[in-house]
């Protein structure tokens, strides 16, 4: 009876551990989509603490667990634009695949995320990141796994011969990162109004494209 009591326990206490996990994740969406509210009505300078608190109905104290600065919201915003484009990536790489194509898909799909947004948003959003690049840089750690759109990709087609077979871990990850800052740059030069009537995925696929070629036909 005792290790069927001990049993029960466990399976409730793993049971609560995930309805904690999955309640931490639902308040910090909230407060996300609370902020983004605000800052499309508001705009983001004006936009205060106390007013996302008060939008997403919680204190102070749960705002700045989850988040340090309002600054550090933005980020957010920017990360989880950059996972559901990795989120249409992984979901194509599931049957047959053409790296152009697949990054056309996942650049049209953020772009649709993007246009929901202030074009003033954007370029912060994208400035915020380079904040928090440079953050990690500059305190020596990893760099942000969040933040990497492309690398599943690049390494199933190394695998599957659509992109060189000497191609290496660090070469992948340095294509990854490359292809990524001309995704940030892009957006933000469409956000600026650099690319007239040309869509950005249009733009930055035909880039990243270029850079791929690149690699493709380098030298031994």
């Amino acid at each position: 009876m005792a290790g069927v009591s001990g049993s029960a326990q466990a399976d409730r206490g793993q049971r609560r551990a995930s309805f904690q996990r999955a309640r931490s994740h639902e308040t910090k969406r909230d407060l996300v989509q609370a902020a983004m509210a605000l800052w499309r009505t508001k705009g983001y300078a004006t936009t205060t603490i106390a007013d996302i608190c008060a939008a997403a109905g919680v204190s102070k104290a749960l705002f700045y667990f989850y988040f340090p600065r309002k600054e550090d919201v933005l980020f957010e915003v920017g990360v989880m634009s950059t996972q559901s484009a990795h989120r249409a990536i992984h979901k194509l790489l599931q049957g047959p695949y053409e790296i152009e194509a697949v990054i056309a898909a996942a650049l049209t799909a953020f772009e649709r995320s993007m246009a929901r947004n202030p074009k003033e948003l954007v370029i912060e959003t994208i400035l915020e990141g380079y904040r928090h690049e440079h953050r990690i840089l500059a305190e020596g750690g990893p760099p942000d796994v969040d933040a990497d759109m492309f690398g599943e990709l690049f390494t199933r087609a190394t695998a599957d011969g659509k992109l060189p077979a000497d191609m290496n871990d660090e070469d992948i990850t340095h294509l990854a990162y490359l292809a990524q800052t001309m995704v940030s740059e892009g957006a933000r030069h469409w956000a600026a109004g650099a690319f007239g009537t040309r869509p950005f995925a249009e733009v930055v696929t035909s880039g990243i494209t270029t850079l791929i070629d690149g690699y493709r036909h380098r030298k031994p």
